[in-house]
């Protein structure tokens, strides 16, 4: 009898193998180790501001990064910003800019080149994104509505080290 349950068992694992398409077994969630790519010291000057953005490697599980625009000899702005995983596996980007209360939002997109993070319930940005582009530029920008206006402001960074 258990030589039947055994050939039943086998049956049942090699033609029931084909049925199971990689269609029908969830995703599994992004890691900070995938976006690596945006690692380094970014930079671009506008307006007579230059705004530097600087990424940790992921290491720990997460990613540190920072944010200074100077004008003149000034900071003007800064902010610090944290990517890591929540007690789900969702990644998250945290950030806490100069003089704002801290801000959460949770990856909805990625892929080898882009982030797309979003919070609908923030006040401005709803959404983060970062574009890692062909040439090696890296495109980030903030999207959402203030005061009533959708509006968007980019980040032409460029790599500097």
């Amino acid at each position: 009898m258990s030589a039947r349950f055994f050939l039943l068992g086998f049956w049942l694992t090699v033609m029931g193998a084909p049925m199971l398409r990689s269609a029908d077994l969830p995703a599994a969630k992004p890691t900070v180790a995938a976006l690596a790519w945006l690692t380094g010291e970014w930079s671009f000057a506008r307006n007579g501001r230059v705004v530097t953005e600087r990424w940790t490697a992921p290491t720990g599980g997460m990613m540190i990064g920072t944010s200074q625009t100077v004008a003149g000899e000034r900071t003007v702005q800064y902010e610090f910003v944290v990517i890591r995983a929540d007690a789900a596996g969702d990644l998250l980007y945290i950030a806490k800019p100069s003089g704002q209360p801290e801000a959460s939002f949770k990856l909805v997109r990625h892929s080898a080149r882009e982030v797309v993070f979003e919070n609908p319930a923030h006040d401005y940005p709803q959404q983060i994104s970062y574009v890692l582009k062909d040439d090696g530029s890296l495109l980030a920008a903030i999207d959402g509505t203030k005061n009533g206006q959708s509006r968007r402001v980019e980040f032409p960074y460029r790599r500097v080290r």
